[in-house]
C-alpha cells in the first residue's frame, strides 16, 4: 500500500539514519516483528531488554512508512472524549484505558532518557479548544469527569485564552500531562540498541507467505528464505489485511504541512500542544527546530491517488486555518504531505491475540495517538511473551466491540 504522500519532514530534516541488510539465508528466533516503524521498533526493543532472541523484518526501508507521516503528538487522550467512552465500554474500563495512556507516556520519558535523548522528545501541554460555544457544556463536562478520576486539568474560559493567545475558541480544556517527539530518529535509536542487544534487523525484505504449526510460525520470503518463530509479532499499522481478514477499522487520510524556522509564533499559547473539538479538526505543535506543524482535515475512504489529488488543497485549507488561529504568525510553507491512519469504533487500539490466528501478537496503534499506543502496546507484548498475561490486555482484545 502507499502510505504517503508528498515529502513528509522527518526524513528529509534527519536523513537516512541507517540501514540494515535484506534477509539473506533462512533463520530461526523466539520471536519475529513484522513491521521496523515506531511500534515495530518499540517492540522489538522491549523484548530484547527482557532477553528475547528477536527478528525484526520489514518490506521498507526502516522508519519510511508511516511513521515518517507522523505528527508526533504525544498525549493520553484518545479521540474519543472520556465522557462518551465512558458511555461505550463502561466506567472502570474507559478510565482505566486513559490511564494506562497516560502512563505510556511517562514510559516514551524514560525510554528517551535511557537511550540517550537527542529524539526532539519534550513534556508540554495539551489544549484542546470548543470549536464553538455548543462544544462548550460537553467539554466543560469533559474537564469535570478527568478530574473527578485523577487526571490533571483545568478549564480556560474565551477570557483565559485572549490572555494567553490569539486562539478564538470559546474555551478550552488544558491537560498538564503531554509531549511531543521525533518519531523517525527515535524509531532509529529503538532498533539500533535492539540491535546491540542482539536483535536481528532485516529492511527491504518482502514476505509473500505466511505458515504455522503446533510449534510456531513459518514466513516465507520473496528470495525463497523461511523465518521461523515461536510467535509472530505484527506491526504493520495500516496493511495487516494479508494478516487480519476482519475489516475492524476503516481508513483515513490525513494532511499536514511544517513551516519554515521562526524566531516566535505570536499569539501562541507557550510550547502547548493545541487541537479543536470540530470533526473533522486541526491539531498545531512547534518543533525543536523553530518550525511549526499544523495537521488535519481527514478525509474518509481516501485511496492514495484521491490523497495525492487532493494534497495542494488541504495545504491551502491548513494554511489558512494556521492563519485564523495565530493572525500575528506566518505560515511560510516548507513541506508538506499527506498518510494515511484508521480509526476504531471506540477510538482505542486493538492489541494482543487474535482468536482465529495462531502463534500470533498483534500490535495495532489505531487511533489519533498512534505513539502512545504503540508504547502500551510493546509492554503488553512484552508481557504476553515473557510471563503469559498482561492486566491490560482486556482493555485492548479484539472482541471488546463484538467482533469475533
Amino acid at each position: 500500500m502507499d502510505l504517503i504522500s508528498g515529502r513528509p519532514f522527518w526524513p528529509l530534516r534527519n536523513g537516512l539514519i541507517a540501514s540494515y541488510p535484506a534477509l539473506e539465508s533462512s533463520v530461526a528466533c523466539e520471536v519475529v516483528v513484522l513491521g521496523a516503524g515506531i511500534t515495530g521498533a518499540l517492540v522489538a526493543w522491549h523484548l530484547a531488554e527482557a532477553g528475547v532472541n528477536v527478528v525484526v523484518v520489514d518490506q521498507r526501508d526502516v522508519a519510511t512508512g508511516s511513521t515518517a507521516a507522523s505528527t508526533c503528538l504525544l498525549q493520553y487522550e484518545v479521540d474519543t472524549p472520556l465522557r462518551h467512552l465512558v458511555q461505550q465500554v463502561g466506567t472502570d474500563h474507559a478510565v482505566r484505558a486513559y490511564r494506562v495512556c497516560r502512563a505510556g507516556l511517562e514510559a516514551i520519558a524514560r525510554i528517551d532518557r535511557k537511550l540517550g535523548r537527542g529524539h526532539g522528545f519534550q513534556r508540554t501541554e495539551s489544549l484542546q479548544g470548543a470549536s464553538r460555544q455548543a462544544h462548550v457544556p460537553g467539554l466543560q463536562r469533559e474537564v469535570a469527569l478527568r478530574r473527578l478520576h485523577g487526571f490533571d486539568v483545568e478549564w480556560w474560559s474565551r477570557a483565559h485564552l485572549a490572555r494567553e493567545s490569539s486562539l478564538p475558541y470559546a474555551g478550552a480544556l488544558l491537560a498538564r500531562d503531554a509531549a511531543q517527539i521525533d518519531a523517525h530518529r527515535f524509531t532509529h535509536s529503538l532498533l539500533r540498541a535492539a540491535a546491540a542487544r542482539g536483535t536481528r534487523i532485516h529492511d527491504r525484505t518482502r514476505i509473500v507467505r505466511r505458515g504455522s504449526s503446533r510449534r510456531g510460525i513459518a514466513l516465507h520470503t520473496d528470495q525463497g528464505h523461511v523465518i521461523r518463530a515461536r510467535h509472530l509479532v505484527v506491526a504493520t499499522g495500516y496493511e495487516t489485511a494479508p494478516y487480519l481478514a476482519d475489516a475492524l477499522t476503516s481508513l483515513v487520510g490525513t494532511f499536514a504541512l511544517v513551516t519554515e524556522p521562526r524566531a516566535d509564533f505570536p499569539g501562541w499559547p507557550g510550547d502547548r500542544l493545541i487541537w479543536e473539538t470540530a470533526r473533522p479538526y486541526v491539531y498545531l505543535r512547534r518543533t525543536d527546530d523553530g518550525r511549526a506543524i499544523i495537521g488535519g482535515y481527514d478525509e474518509a475512504s481516501c485511496n492514495p491517488r484521491l490523497r495525492a489529488k487532493l494534497l495542494p488543497r488541504k495545504t491551502g485549507l491548513l494554511a489558512r486555518r494556521f492563519r485564523q488561529l495565530l493572525p500575528e504568525s506566518q505560515c511560510e510553507v516548507a513541506y508538506a504531505w499527506a498518510g494515511m491512519f484508521a480509526e476504531t469504533p471506540d477510538g482505542l487500539p486493538y492489541i494482543g491475540v487474535h482468536p482465529r490466528v495462531p502463534h500470533t501478537f498483534f500490535a495495532l496503534g489505531y487511533g489519533g495517538n498512534g505513539i502512545t499506543f504503540s508504547v502500551v502496546a510493546a509492554e503488553i507484548i512484552r508481557d504476553l511473551v515473557c510471563e503469559g498475561r498482561s492486566r491490560d490486555a482486556e482493555l485492548f482484545r479484539f472482541d471488546r466491540n463484538g467482533a469475533p
